[in-house]
């Protein structure tokens, strides 16, 4: 994160000095979202000459707005944190994800590991990540209460989503090709 508004250089100074989480939730249209997740500073990459930092944050827990408190530069919040409810995904449904998101990857020109996928109790949220969601998209997983429901959501948009990106490979290949299209039809004379 690039931060450089005085009122966020204040809350990650707060942050730092507490050893406190900020809160990240989506302003859209006007609106702020209910629903968002407490982030922790990692890492300070880089602080500017004119006082703006690059941070570097990881997600901790979810939580919900019950009331926003005005008080400092910044906005604070009373929030309840939000825990799963216990749904078990179907074994099929996790592997399919699995197999989805390796392919995409591969796509992608990247090499998975297939064991690092094993032993995510929240499998969803490490796929989520990169699995070409829309900002909307991210905050419906976001608000998901339930592993099972987050890994269906996935199946479904990547059964969606890998056939384009496939389509898009392939005419990336097609262009990388220096111009040979055999597919095309020869140039007529005229």
């Amino acid at each position: 994160m690039h931060i450089f508004e005085q009122k966020y250089r204040d809350l990650v100074a707060f942050c730092e000095a507490e050893n406190a989480p900020l809160g990240v939730i989506r302003y859209s249209g006007g609106r702020l979202e209910d629903v968002g997740c407490t982030a922790r500073i990692s890492d300070v990459i880089e602080t500017h000459e004119d006082g703006s930092r690059d941070i570097l944050v990881m997600g901790e827990e979810r939580f919900r707005i019950r009331e926003i408190d005005r008080a400092h530069t910044y906005q604070t919040a009373d929030i309840e944190l939000l825990d799963d409810v216990t749904g078990v995904a179907v074994p099929d449904d996790r592997e399919r994800l699995i197999a989805q998101h390796i392919k995409l990857l591969e796509l992608a020109g990247r090499t998975p590991s297939p064991s690092s996928y094993e032993e995510r109790a929240r499998l969803s949220y490490f796929i989520g990540r990169n699995a070409g969601l829309s900002v909307d998209q991210r905050q419906q997983l976001l608000e998901m209460r339930d592993e099972a429901q987050r890994i269906h959501f996935l199946v479904s948009h990547l059964e969606d989503f890998l056939p384009a990106v496939e389509a898009a490979e392939l005419l990336r290949k097609k262009i990388t090709s220096n111009g040979h299209f055999p597919d095309f039809p020869p140039p007529t004379a005229g």
